[in-house]
């Protein structure tokens, strides 16, 4: 048998204020773990109906948003505005520039979900805004053995292929696994990855490294191609994120992400004037903040 990733750091996400009477547990953007090539950031967020993100602009990477409860709503800046709910998908793609607004809907009494940010390599950066939209049932499943479902929201696990394309490869996996279950996922071998655990107790690779809820757990990069994960008295709902690095320098602004402060400071002038992307972002305010 392959020998397993193992863990390298777990990092307890505690609670933190964000956006407008939002609360999140940030895992890869936090002091100890700054960035995770090509990942930039993951929050757990948790909104009631009266908080949520107003108008706010984006450049250089992508927003993945996936919800766990709840419903949310989103609108931009030329004119896209939808809303997702349990289990539903959004990649969005900021390219060279998105600004927008996401919001609960507010009959909801909580909005709970996970906010991934993707790096753009270099020759992405500045493309063309683009949405992925995927309803939970839209997302296919693998079922590798009994107890044991795994969404595939980008990537693939157990022969089970996601639709979504992804600039920068990277797979996302949701795992729920039943008590005293095992399963074995395999990993491209210059992939960089973490699980984030949303509730209960796994144990993971050859030596069962213990997470638990709440804590981002890297992956060793040692070349292997799997990670096996078990379960022993309870159940556990997690997910797995991994991608290709970029190896490209990183030089972040709050929702700016290029490669060089001189593009951080024209990314900031062309916000600023309204162009190269942001023409529309002059006088431009949501409906739904």
């Amino acid at each position: 048998m392959t020998a397993s990733r193992s863990i390298l750091k777990a990092v307890l996400s505690a609670a933190q204020a964000e956006g407008r009477g939002a609360r999140v547990r940030r895992s890869i953007g936090r002091p100890e773990l700054r960035n995770h090539d090509p990942f930039l950031m993951l929050d757990e967020f948790d909104v009631d109906k009266n908080g949520g993100f107003p108008d706010h602009p984006h450049r250089g990477f992508e927003t993945v948003t996936y919800m766990l409860e709840g419903q949310f709503q989103h609108e931009d800046f030329a004119g896209h505005k939808g809303t997702i709910g349990p289990g539903d998908l959004q990649w969005m793609t900021a390219g060279r520039g998105i600004v927008h607004s996401e919001m609960p809907v507010k009959s909801q009494t909580r909005a709970h979900g996970l906010q991934l940010w993707i790096n753009l390599p270099k020759e992405h950066k500045m493309c063309e805004p683009q949405y992925q939209e995927l309803l939970d049932n839209e997302i296919p499943r693998a079922t590798p053995v009994e107890g044991v479902v795994i969404k595939v929201i980008a990537g693939e696990s157990h022969g089970i292929v996601s639709k979504v394309y992804t600039r920068t490869p990277t797979m996302y996996l949701d795992f729920k696994v039943a008590k005293n279950k095992s399963v074995v996922q395999s990993i491209p071998a210059s992939y960089t990855g973490f699980i984030y655990m949303l509730k209960g107790t796994a144990y993971i690779g050859d030596n069962e490294f213990v997470g638990k809820a709440h804590h981002t757990l890297t992956f060793s990069e040692d070349g292997a191609e799997t990670v096996k994960i078990s379960t022993k008295d309870e159940d556990a709902h997690f997910v797995l994120i991994a991608g290709q690095p970029l190896n490209e320098p990183i030089v972040q602004h709050g929702p700016f992400v290029m490669n060089s402060q001189d593009e951080i400071y024209h990314t900031f002038e062309d916000y600023r004037g309204g162009k190269n992307g942001f023409e529309r972002a002059k006088n431009w305010k949501s409906s739904i903040a």
